[in-house]
């Protein structure tokens, strides 16, 4: 039986390869003021710039973030190593860690909203989803009279030109539409939200599965930081935990599908945008993809960034602008190209996950997100919100 490999343990396992030119910011909490701390990484250390920024939306809202991170004046409050160590649930039960700062989600107080069928492969599974009603076993055969009746001319496509709306009249006239076709080439995208302001977790913990699944995945993907205007800040890496049988059965449902305790993923820090690293940058990126279960099971992929179908700032101007506001800016999640389908048990029956797999999502430049698999009921429950912060920091004199 395959040992499952534990939280990342140190630095190298979390950061990106090229961190000593990085603008990298977080959160941690801090045991000592009761509270979270906006955080910037230098030398692999964590120093507290809340005097500065009480929170990461206060930064991401000033005329240029990274430099402001760098400049801002802070005290160290931990090495990464030593974070990482602090922060898996177990580890701060019993009073093991519970007296040492600990990662947390490295965004607050922004709207998390996600992108959905921004990829052909994607755009395919989901109609997948609809046709098999969220039965899992009913997958295979679905997936043949999907692709059989689409074709795989779809990522060839930009949603909403009129060579997409001519695959729309065909698919109409074959009885092969649906509503996820009509988000994937159709002129609007589909956004929603994914989780309330302070309920992502981070890097080194658990992430959550809805109890009444049977049918789920996770969706490594890259994630857009944008401040209030809309203007793209940085980037992130995202966990968008997906149950393939809840949606499945009705898109109606895609709320309980999407948002659960500890059900959105983020980390392990925002890289802030700068002359090393930019939106085109993360145009190009790859993300890559590691389940690794106590059953033997093993699986990797990755998704590439060339290959969305809608670019990231069209998606953020979907998302926010004249028609919609967000005072605190937003992250928002771009989408997947990575649908597990290898069998993992009964054969047809595709991939779910198992308690206790260890997701690993990763990017050479924005580093290396971990999260373990429980079911929601049994990770910590999400318990300091807004009013929350809002006191701590007063209470503090931060505000």
């Amino acid at each position: 039986m395959t040992t499952i490999p534990d939280f990342p343990g140190s630095a190298t396992d979390v950061l990106p390869v090229d961190h000593d030119e990085a603008t990298l910011v977080g959160r941690v909490w801090r045991p000592d003021v009761a509270g979270p701390s906006t955080v910037v990484i230098r030398d692999r250390t964590a120093f507290d710039i809340t005097g500065t920024f009480p929170t990461v939306r206060d930064l991401c809202e000033h005329p240029e973030p990274a430099r402001a991170a760098r400049q801002a004046a802070g005290e160290p409050v931990g090495t990464v190593d030593d974070l990482l160590d602090a922060t898996p649930p177990e580890r701060r039960a019993g009073g093991q860690s519970g007296d040492r700062p600990r990662l947390l989600s490295p965004v607050d107080l922004q709207a998390v909203k996600t992108s959905g069928v921004t990829f052909a492969v994607s755009l395919l599974e989901r109609v997948i989803e609809e046709r098999a009603h969220g039965d899992a076993s009913l997958a295979a055969e679905a997936r043949r009279a999907v692709v059989e009746a689409v074709g795989a001319e779809l990522s060839s496509l930009k949603p909403g030109s009129a060579a997409a709306a001519a695959v729309e009249e065909v698919l109409r006239e074959q009885g092969a539409w649906s509503q996820y076709l009509e988000v994937g080439l159709g002129p609007d995208a589909e956004i929603f939200t994914k989780a309330q302001p302070l309920s992502t977790v981070g890097t080194a913990t658990d992430v959550g599965i809805h109890p009444d699944s049977r049918w789920n995945n996770p969706e490594p993907e890259a994630v857009l930081v944008l401040s209030s205007a809309g203007r793209a800040v940085g980037a992130t890496l995202g966990n968008d935990v997906n149950l393939r049988d809840v949606e499945g059965r009705s898109a109606l449902l895609l709320p309980k599908a999407k948002d659960n305790n500890a059900s959105a993923a983020l980390g392990p820090f925002i890289r802030l945008f700068d002359r090393a690293y930019t939106l085109d940058d993360l145009r190009t990126a790859t993300v890559e993809l590691t389940i690794t279960g106590d059953d033997g099971f093993h699986l990797t992929g990755d998704s590439s960034m060339a290959r969305i179908s809608r670019d990231p700032e069209e998606l953020s101007t979907q998302l926010m602008g004249a028609h919609h506001q967000y005072p605190d800016g937003a992250v928002l999640y771009l989408g997947t190209m990575f649908a597990p389908t290898q069998d993992r048990g009964t054969p047809g029956d595709g991939f779910t996950h198992h308690g206790g797999d260890l997701v690993r999502i990763a990017n050479d430049r924005l580093g290396a997100l971990v999260n373990r698999v429980r079911t929601s009921d049994r990770c910590t429950p999400w318990t300091f919100g807004i009013r929350d912060l809002m006191s701590n920091l007063a209470a503090r004199g931060l505000l």
